[in-house]
């Protein structure tokens, strides 16, 4: 093999040897969780969202003995993402109700849309409305993708937040990217186990 096959194999290896590095650094940073939402260990900010019956609920009356996990998810409208994991909640919510754990998610859809993907969807769990942001914001989880005026504006970034009995935070886990979520099986064992 002369010098120059040997360079140009040397360096289409380099080239693809670098080009696989870029795309593992890239999938391990937008696959982890991102600093948003409030501070664990204190007090969970209230929430003030509307049930698909138009009534407003709080933290107290969805929790269970333990506490209350909330998922906050863009749209059940027209995330295909989020209503997948809706309906993966769904799937393992007996579970953690086993735990002592009440269930709700949180978006910006209107409460028709939610009593709508609810009722098709079989969801056991509350859908609640906050369209005027005020939870999301009070969260400090408001994407900031989206500006004021914008039709998005008000999506969270997706995610999780676990309030034990007390009212205080327990765990939250958010994300950047909208294909990357809370995966339930993690959380349940990470709740059975108390970690």
């Amino acid at each position: 093999m002369n010098s120059k096959t040997y360079s140009r194999i040397n360096k289409k290896i380099s080239i693809s040897v670098f080009s696989l590095f870029l795309l593992l650094a890239n999938n391990a940073f937008a696959n982890t969780s991102i600093n948003v939402g409030p501070t664990l260990g204190e007090q969970a900010p209230k929430i003030s969202v509307l049930n698909t019956q138009e009534q407003a609920v709080n933290i107290k009356e969805l929790s269970g003995e333990q506490g209350v996990i909330i998922l906050f998810f863009r749209s059940a409208d027209w995330c295909p993402f989020c209503k997948k994991h809706l309906i993966e909640l769904n799937e393992h919510a007996e579970q953690f109700k086993k735990l002592g754990y009440g269930l709700a998610a949180i978006s910006y859809d209107n409460t028709d849309i939610l009593k709508t993907s609810a009722k098709q969807k079989n969801i056991s769990y509350p859908l609640l409305s906050d369209q005027k942001v005020q939870t999301m914001l009070a969260y400090g989880i408001v994407n900031s993708e989206y500006a004021v005026g914008s039709d998005h504006y008000g999506i969270p970034y997706p995610g999780v937040v676990v309030i034990d009995n007390k009212g205080k935070v327990m765990h939250k886990h958010f994300f950047k990217g909208y294909k990357k979520r809370v995966k339930f099986t993690d959380l349940y064992e990470q709740l059975k186990t108390g970690t």
